[in-house]
């Protein structure tokens, strides 16, 4: 078993509580650490025996332009899109932030992260 993760993943997106949010939109960061098998991979060096990043990003692309209000719904939406699209994948951890959300002072970003075991 080994780990896969594709961290920094910035998204322009129309996400958010108040209506302004949903049309004025902001940056959201993506981290996530999927837990597959790849030993296969590691051994004969083949594409097809692990997570193909690129088709690991289109899945986290296509979720992100789905709107959404709540940061854990999205976190949620991307976890399961990840274990529809890729059936080998055994666990999920999805961290899904907010860039300078209006909270009413300074804050750099709002972070929820998230986590699920495939039900194999």
């Amino acid at each position: 078993m080994g780990k896969i993760a594709l961290e920094g993943l910035e998204f322009f997106a129309y996400h958010g509580f108040s209506e302004e949010e949903q049309k004025i939109g902001n940056r959201y960061g993506i981290d996530i650490t999927i837990e597959t098998n790849f030993e296969e991979a590691a051994k004969h060096d083949k594409l097809t025996e692990t997570i193909d990043y690129h088709a690991l990003y289109r899945v986290i692309q296509q979720e992100m332009t789905q709107p959404a209000k709540l940061l854990e719904n999205i976190a949620e939406r991307i976890i399961e899109a990840v274990f529809e699209h890729f059936q080998e994948v055994n666990a999920v951890e999805v961290s899904v932030s907010k860039f300078n959300p209006p909270i009413g002072g300074i804050c750099r970003r709002a972070l929820v992260t998230l986590k699920k075991n495939s039900e194999n």
